[in-house]
């Protein structure tokens, strides 16, 4: 069995997610699509397609997403917003729903509401559904407002009983602000985004907005075939050497569904050692694997959410498991200083009134500051803020 090493795997991940040398905008697609951006914290693919494309500005991503419409953003993977080309739909939205008894793992918060309203998933999903198609048409302001104006929509069509319950403050939080039946909508959303039923609008100021998938396309969400099979194609192709527990973390599904949709495409995959440990790769990626390219980006600034750090496999990017709580925190995770796809370090930055000033923490004694200034004075700039110090 073929055994790849740590620099092999760095390299090729590396080369799979574009961050190996300076893409341009002609590689814009390819780059979002290659295994889609989160958007969660707000922002966050946007540095995510700069440290992937550094000559794309704010305005033609901006231009991108919300005039050309080339790319789209919807609640995907692990029901996060994530930016994908809107070629690719398929792949990151309905390939993402469960089969016959495999269950939808993205709600399993709703079940405080289902109890108290004594009514079932199966139940409420359809009745959500059956007003969706209202939003065609119309762009709502806020997800609290999306919640609200669905839950007001499906009100009509719940048994007489239930309408009381269903107006009841929120058990979850903010109930001045959000109903029972707002919060039943909030968990429903995934699946209804997964049947393309909604999609995130142009943002206005700091506030997102909603439509439908048909009024932001022009066009029903359409199946182009395999979309499944893509998307484990695409795992491997930016996650490889992998398993099957590793797809299922980073989809954020049932592990019945993950297995399935894994076995779709075993025939195209074989086994490998990585790091002393069994996994797979897509046999098309093994002479890349054994052959890395050299970097012509050696030293990168990523965000905290970029699809490079999303590995479930950690030690590859920082053996020393004593550092990744610093780095994979429960919410507002650092950005990473990462040499030849290792994290050698942590940055944050902040806002001030005269620009951004930013900390960088650096573990493994690499010593070339000027380097790291160099390029932090280079993110300050896509994010049009002068940078006013660095603390090292």
């Amino acid at each position: 069995m073929t055994e790849l090493n740590l620099e092999q795997i760095r390299n090729f991940r590396l080369h799979s997610h574009h961050l190996d040398t300076f893409y341009t905008k002609e590689d814009l697609i390819a780059a979002a699509g290659a295994c889609g951006m989160q958007n969660s914290p707000p922002g966050a693919w946007e540095t995510a397609l700069y440290n992937r494309i550094p000559s794309c500005s704010q305005e033609d991503m901006n231009h991108f997403l919300y005039q050309e419409r080339c790319l789209l953003q919807a609640w995907s993977l692990r029901g996060a917003p994530v930016v994908f080309p809107e070629e690719e739909s398929d792949v990151f939205l309905s390939a993402l729903i469960p089969q016959e008894d495999e269950p939808w793992i993205y709600t399993h918060g709703i079940s405080l509401a289902l109890d108290f309203l004594q009514m079932s998933f199966e139940e409420l999903l359809p009745m959500l559904k059956q007003v969706m198609p209202r939003l065609n048409g119309k762009t709502i302001v806020t997800k609290s407002a999306l919640d609200q104006t669905l839950a007001e929509w499906m009100l009509p069509l719940l048994p007489e009983e239930k309408k009381t319950l269903w107006n009841h403050p929120s058990m979850y939080g903010s109930p001045d602000k959000q109903t029972v039946g707002g919060a039943v909508v909030s968990f429903l959303l995934r699946p209804c985004a997964f049947d393309g039923l909604v999609v995130f609008g142009a943002r206005e100021g700091i506030s997102p907005t909603f439509t439908s998938y048909n009024a932001w396309t022009g066009h029903p969400l359409e199946n182009q075939g395999e979309g499944e099979k893509k998307l484990v194609r695409k795992f491997l192709h930016c996650y490889g050497p992998a398993t099957p527990a590793s797809f299922e973390g980073w989809l954020g599904c049932s592990g019945k569904q993950a297995r399935r949709m894994w076995k779709a495409v075993s025939e195209e995959m074989e086994p490998v050692k990585a790091a002393g440990k069994n996994a797979w790769i897509l046999s098309e990626d093994k002479a890349c694997l054994l052959s890395p390219k050299p970097l012509q980006r050696e030293l990168l600034l990523l965000g905290g959410h970029d699809p490079y750090l999303d590995q479930r496999d950690r030690s590859i990017l920082q053996p020393d498991k004593s550092l990744h709580k610093q780095i994979w925190k429960m919410v507002a995770n650092p950005g990473t200083v990462v040499y030849r796809g290792e994290i050698i370090g942590i940055w944050t930055g902040k806002k001030k009134s005269r620009g951004m000033e930013m900390k960088i923490t650096l573990w493994n004694g690499f010593q070339d500051k000027g380097k790291i200034s160099v390029l932090a004075e280079e993110y300050a700039d896509f994010r049009q803020q002068k940078l006013i110090g660095i603390e090292f």
